[in-house]
């Protein structure tokens, strides 16, 4: 019974594994529903990773699990020492953890390399010089703009003693709480 269940996985994972690569290609082409970054404007969030990646619970990890577990269950069914299901299981879980695993940190290797972006991070705009270009009222808010990187952003501001700063006025960004920059002039 147990050799069947190792069966079905590896069955049911190689399918699943083959449908998505194939439709996902034909059908969802993955440039179709492309949405372009903030426009230029420096956003702040949760996460500081700053970069595409994949989860260790997405359907292509859990379908390598899952195969991994299949075919090495039915490896180990057959070797006459780990037949039992009390030995072999464990030992496929376990090696299609470890597979999984190695799946999961190669496509987040690749997708180190190849999803960058020059979309900046924030917490590296602190000490940059930036330009006032709608102007800052007192104990207001305006908007400056930067360029990082090469690419150029612009972000709501505050003066950090709370006065005023006219148009074109070059700023230091010496603090960001949220996605609120503080500047001084300089």
């Amino acid at each position: 019974m147990e050799f069947f269940v190792y069966i079905i996985c590896l069955g049911v994972g190689l399918l699943f594994t083959l449908v998505s690569a194939v439709f996902g290609h034909l059908l969802g082409g993955g440039h179709e529903g492309h949405v372009d970054g903030s426009g230029g404007h420096a956003e702040a969030g949760a996460d500081t990773s700053d970069m595409p990646g994949i989860s260790a619970f997405s359907p292509t990890v859990i379908a390598c699990f899952v195969t991994a577990f299949g075919g090495l269950g039915i490896i180990f069914y057959n070797i006459p020492s780990t037949k039992s299901p009390w030995v072999s299981a464990p030992l496929a879980v376990f090696g299609a953890l470890i597979i999984a695993y190695a799946v999961l940190w190669l496509l987040r290797q690749l997708f180190k390399r190849t999803q960058s972006s020059s979309e900046s991070k924030i917490s590296e705009a602190i000490g940059m010089v930036a330009h006032v270009i709608t102007p800052i009222p007192e104990h207001g808010v305006g908007e400056i703009a930067y360029v990082q990187n090469g690419s150029r952003y612009t972000a709501p501001a505050r003066e950090e003693s709370g006065v005023s700063v006219p148009n074109g006025r070059a700023v230091k960004v010496i603090r960001i709480i949220g996605s609120q920059f503080y500047v001084i002039a300089i």
